[in-house]
């Protein structure tokens, strides 16, 4: 097992990369980090003393005075080091350092200035470090107006609010997941380098951005559509873009009965992507799910009977509750990171449509399994 801690573990790429090591039960024992450890040198040692791997993620991104941010970001760097000679530990430490180092500005003189710290540091103890240099980022639960433009254009958007374009530049980014996957690949390799430049996996205009994203505001929040989606990318903004809708309120999504002499028609879901669709009966007061996943859009309908669905967000205690009934048709789509189930909580079989974005792959199922 391999014990890992994270500094930031409640930020942004931190709550990520905690949760995707919760992955691998077998493979990582997770030490767990309070931002006030920073405070006490008993519980920074402590901390400290119990990892095989740091990553260093803790930062202040922004705020109204850029030297606030530069004393902070070196300040923190500093204190590691020092609880590092303290208890005498040669973790492998890994820091995120951001492509801003070679900028004019003190956040990025202080990112530079903290990865060679640490770098001196590991070259002095014969210790494993591998410096992180780190296009933007973006995904699902960053904090708009602070971690990224992605992150504040998708609130906006999605709570009918209006963005801003300041500068239309081209922007190169990285998923969250997908960074969190090359982090995890550095701490499986050891990778001891001084400075590694992440590579970008997209690059696009800010403009661009913004429509793809009111696209998605006007084909799937307003109308239930699943909106063409032409590559990895635009998945990967799209499943971000889900998660900064109010979910609670949001669903459950009532749909149209046409009905006549016959009976009735219902429609399920319009999609311009392929995907699965299938159903399930569920006997009365049996539970399905309690799973979650990371990348698969899935889309519950009850056609018939009484069925309680419920949401938790992985890391969080809160659950969302819905109830849904045949007599009114309506759907409740799954986030990813969110833990969901379906229970029939009525007398009679409950019929359920399922809907996914991809075929099932038993070798890749994207399936991770979590009371809600």
């Amino acid at each position: 097992m391999i014990k890992v801690g994270i500094t930031g573990q409640d930020g942004f790429v931190g709550k990520h990369l905690y949760n995707s090591l919760g992955l691998f039960p077998d493979e990582f024992l997770r030490v767990e980090f309070q931002r006030n450890f920073f405070e006490s040198e008993t519980d920074l040692d402590n901390f400290v003393s119990q990892c095989d791997v740091i990553v260093h993620l803790a930062a202040m991104n922004r705020h109204e005075s850029q030297e606030v941010i530069y004393e902070t970001n070196v300040n923190l760097v500093h204190k590691l080091v020092a609880s590092l000679e303290r208890t005498q530990s040669k973790p492998h430490v890994l820091l995120s350092s951001s492509s801003q180092e070679e900028r004019d500005n003190l956040y990025g003189k202080s990112k530079k200035e903290g990865r060679e710290v640490i770098a001196n540091w590991a070259e002095k103890k014969q210790a494993t470090f591998t410096g992180l240099v780190i296009p933007n980022v973006f995904g699902p639960f960053g904090k708009p107006f602070y971690n990224s433009v992605v992150a504040t254009f998708c609130h906006q958007v999605s709570h009918n609010e209006i963005p801003k374009i300041d500068v239309d530049g081209n922007l190169k980014l990285i998923y969250v997941d997908e960074l969190v996957q090359e982090i995890i690949n550095q701490i499986r390799t050891k990778n001891n380098q001084r400075k590694l430049e992440i590579q970008h996996t997209s690059e696009k205009k800010v403009s661009e951005i913004l429509v793809l994203l009111q696209n998605y505001k006007s084909e799937y929040q307003d109308k239930g559509s699943i909106p063409t989606l032409q590559s990895v990318f635009e998945l990967n903004l799209f499943n971000t873009f889900r998660c900064y809708m109010d979910i609670a309120t949001h669903f459950p999504v009532k749909l149209t009965q046409h009905t006549d002499d016959r009976g009735s028609f219902v429609e399920i879901i319009r999609l311009e992507v392929g995907g699965q669709v299938s159903f399930s009966t569920t006997k009365p007061n049996i539970t399905r799910g309690n799973h979650f996943h990371t990348r698969k859009i899935e889309r519950f309908a009850v056609i018939k009977g009484k069925a309680l669905i419920q949401l938790r967000k992985i890391g969080t205690n809160e659950v969302l509750n819905f109830e849904l009934n045949g007599d009114e048709p309506a759907y409740v789509d799954m986030p990813i990171w969110y833990t969901h189930n379906i229970k029939n909580i009525g007398d009679d079989i409950l019929y359920t449509n399922f809907w996914i974005n991809e075929f099932f792959n038993p070798n890749d199922a994207d399936t991770y399994f979590e009371e809600v």
